[in-house]
């Protein structure tokens, strides 16, 4: 928090199945490289970009955040996009931001192929508005700044990790080392993520982890 007691929030939204380390390691360098006060993740149950119904439960997946979020201060978790209603981020920032203090400062993590698609979200010049994005950038992703937004970069993390190739290699019993360990004993004690969705072939598997550069922040 600032002298004047301004507070510098951000933001974490995804679907986080399962949340893992790369999720963690660039909440941890935002936080620490915009001086940030707290990083709130924000599970989204019903998202605009995702299949609902090929989505581990909610619940599950606020509890492994959970988890993995135990012994970072720094990192809280918040069901606001529980519920049936579809996750739009203009619906969150708008009562998120009712909450704070007409100084506070509100931030958006998101990655940088995310981010590209902003003009496609709902009322996406009102997000803009709203919050100050940290993009994380990667090698070969490029994005254009719309006019009135205000973008920090988050550059030079290079994680090569995908939540489908981590699902996949549970459910054929394999080590998940990108996972903290408290979560994948969640997993395990749940049976989460024991069979396939879908068979997904490892080009598909390597063409999901470099599309999403590691990391799956939030889209519309």
């Amino acid at each position: 928090m600032s002298a004047e007691g301004r507070k510098r929030i951000c933001l974490f939204g995804g679907t986080f199945d399962p949340i893992h380390t790369a999720h963690l390691r660039v909440a941890s360098e935002a936080l620490n490289a915009y001086k940030l006060d707290e990083i709130l993740f924000l599970p989204a149950a019903n998202p605009p970009h995702k299949d609902s119904e090929t989505l581990t439960g909610f619940m599950d997946r606020l509890r492994m955040v959970e988890i993995a979020c135990e012994g970072h201060p720094a990192f809280r978790v918040s069901r606001l996009e529980a519920g049936t209603e579809r996750s739009y981020t203009i619906d969150t920032l708008e009562r998120f931001r009712a909450k704070l203090g007409s100084n506070d400062e509100l931030f958006f993590l998101i990655g940088a192929d995310a981010f590209a698609e902003i003009r496609t979200w709902k009322r996406w010049k009102d997000v803009i508005r709203l919050v100050e994005f940290i993009v994380v950038s990667r090698p070969g992703v490029d994005y254009r700044i719309p006019e009135g937004s205000r973008v920090l970069r988050l550059d030079g993390i290079d994680l090569p990790v995908a939540s489908t190739a981590i699902r996949s290699r549970i459910a054929a019993g394999e080590a998940t080392p990108e996972l903290p360990d408290a979560v994948r004993r969640y997993i395990d004690a749940n049976g989460l993520y024991r069979t396939l969705r879908a068979p997904i072939p490892a080009s598909r598997l390597k063409s999901q982890i470099r599309k999403s550069g590691g990391v799956g922040p939030k889209a519309n």
